[in-house]
């Protein structure tokens, strides 16, 4: 059975699951982020997947940065497999704009998350969830 991280349980909203990866929306207000985790155990980098699992991962990536673009339509789409503090396999998906709050700096490090209020994200995870829906 696939367990998710707490911290990333704790930090983010559930949006779907696809073939591999979960889908989660980081729960910092600051800038549309998806979260994919691959739903296999005790994997911490791509390299750990079996080949087709890669080719899936790439596919459903390419998926989560269309519908970052769709809903968004962000200046630029920064995507990273970073693992420093959560070792569990997570590819950050973030739209950025030249005018969030950290541009053109990473958004790690440069300023304290501002949570989601619950109505907003509940929103903002259907209309994810929809796109998803539509489109996979």
């Amino acid at each position: 059975m696939f367990k998710l991280d707490s911290r990333l349980h704790n930090d983010t909203f559930f949006v779907c699951d696809l073939s591999l990866c979960r889908v989660l929306l980081m729960n910092d207000s600051q800038f549309p982020w998806l979260i994919l985790v691959p739903m296999k155990n005790d994997i911490a980098e791509i390299i750990d997947l079996s080949e087709e699992e890669q080719v899936t991962l790439l596919r459903e990536s390419a998926l989560a940065s269309k519908a970052l673009q769709a809903l968004f339509s962000p200046l630029k789409l920064n995507v990273a497999a970073l693992g420093n503090v959560v070792r569990q396999l997570h590819v950050h998906h973030v739209a950025r704009f030249d005018t969030d709050c950290a541009w053109p700096k990473p958004i790690w490090g440069n300023q304290p998350t501002v949570a989601y209020d619950t109505s907003k994200a509940q929103a903002l995870v259907e209309m994810i969830q929809q796109w998803f829906k539509n489109n996979s």
